[in-house]
């Protein structure tokens, strides 16, 4: 490599943020998004020793492809989501949470694929105050870390 493809190489990623290609910041507060957490233990589990239940584990979400834990039967607009691409980070968790099926069909339909944007998540339950998913995507990233 020349010197000024090092240079510009070196500027490049002076401007690229630092850490691990997933990580943000939403400003949460992991203990107030334990207990806002509580409100989606109906159907999900996090931490040592979770296990699927009516949701998926949310063990290792941020960085994770959509539709991918092992041993869940998602949906198929959840599947087709993750196979167009969906990574859920903390802004696309942020996004989806007030508005699950909205979300998705939204995602599929911008990588031009609204024909996969058919039925619906099993996700039915939706988190329209925004500090409480900035809280809890907080918790669910200290508790259960990220994807691996």
């Amino acid at each position: 490599m020349t010197a000024p493809k090092i240079v510009f190489a070196i500027a490049l990623a002076a401007m690229l943020p630092a850490g691990p290609l997933f990580a943000q910041d939403l400003g949460g507060d992991p203990a107030a998004g334990e207990q806002v957490f509580k409100k989606c233990m109906t159907c999900h589990r996090i931490g040592p020793g979770a296990k699927n239940a009516v949701g998926p584990t949310q063990n290792g979400i941020i960085g994770r492809t959509a539709g991918t834990v092992e041993g869940y039967a998602y949906s198929n607009i959840n599947k087709a989501a993750g196979s167009a691409g969906l990574v859920w980070t903390e802004q696309n968790m942020f996004d989806y949470l007030p508005d699950p099926n909205g979300f998705l069909k939204k995602f599929l339909a911008d990588k031009g694929k609204a024909d996969l944007a058919t039925g619906s998540t099993k996700m039915s339950f939706k988190l329209a105050s925004e500090q409480e998913r900035k809280d809890v995507i907080a918790y669910i990233k200290k508790a259960g870390g990220e994807a691996k």
